[in-house]
């Protein structure tokens, strides 16, 4: 086994990542890219669980815009999750991973349900756990999701894979040739900037819990095994200021 940084890891990803460059549903190749580098993740002896979000199905925030009922607009949100969760278990047990689907609202013909302790054993056992559904309360986002597994599960830090955005910055870099990336930010730092690292619920309870959290650009190979290795990729935000980065000195707001 290597000598890892980060020996247990909560993977978040989005929804919109596994549907590439066609913005909707599931794209192969994508996902097999995805499973490849979780792969890599494994081959170093890391713990992964994984948690996906729907937005490549199912966007909640929309239809509720548009008059549907809150609480099953985001179960509708949910079921999408499952969709993501078992695209990516194919891809990686394609790749000979052992994997577990687990989810937080009971459907025993396709996955377990989420229990902390079984969830736990399967990662010390090896295998990638695929944890779909959300928290499977409404109103809680995937964000949220991946903050509590992650502590429930003991993770040592959170790894927030983003689509071809290699860290936080003081805004949109793909809309604002002059956004400046963050090397380090405290949750407070990315809070009170109003940073789109994750929402603010997430945030916060990633404060409370001490759980750090790594941004970075998913879509760069062997990002993610770096991390692992202790190797600065995207942008780490702990409870330590980040006086060291070049924005730390600069009134730069938003995201």
């Amino acid at each position: 086994m290597a000598d890892l940084k980060y020996r247990r890891v909560l993977l978040k990803l989005s929804g919109e990542a596994l549907a590439g460059e066609r913005g909707f549903g599931v794209d192969a190749g994508v996902v097999q890219y995805i499973a490849r580098e979780i792969e890599e993740m494994r081959e170093l002896g890391a713990e992964v669980a994984v948690v996906i979000g729907g937005g490549n199905f199912w966007r909640g925030g929309a239809a509720i815009a548009q008059g549907m009922d809150a609480p099953q607009a985001h179960y509708a949100g949910m079921l999408a999750t499952i969709i993501n969760a078992l695209a990516l278990q194919d891809a990686l047990e394609q790749h000979g991973l052992h994997t577990r689907a687990m989810t937080a609202i009971q459907m025993n013909e396709v996955a377990e349900p989420y229990i902390r302790r079984r969830a736990i054993r399967h990662l010390e056992k090896g295998r990638v756990v695929l944890l779909a559904a959300g928290t499977g309360n409404p109103y809680f986002t995937t964000d949220t999701a991946a903050a509590l597994r992650a502590a429930e599960l003991g993770a040592d830090a959170i790894l927030m894979a983003k689509n071809r955005v290699d860290g936080v910055y003081s805004a949109d870099p793909r809309h604002n040739p002059t956004a400046v990336k963050f090397d380090q930010l405290s949750y407070l730092e990315a809070i009170n900037r109003g940073l789109q690292v994750m929402d603010s619920t997430a945030l916060t309870f990633c404060m409370d819990n001490n759980l750090p959290i790594i941004v970075f650009d998913l879509f760069t190979p062997g990002n993610a095994a770096r991390i692992l290795r202790g190797d600065h990729v995207g942008t780490l935000i702990t409870g330590e200021s980040a006086t060291a980065t070049p924005a730390a000195a600069t009134d730069l707001t938003g995201c």
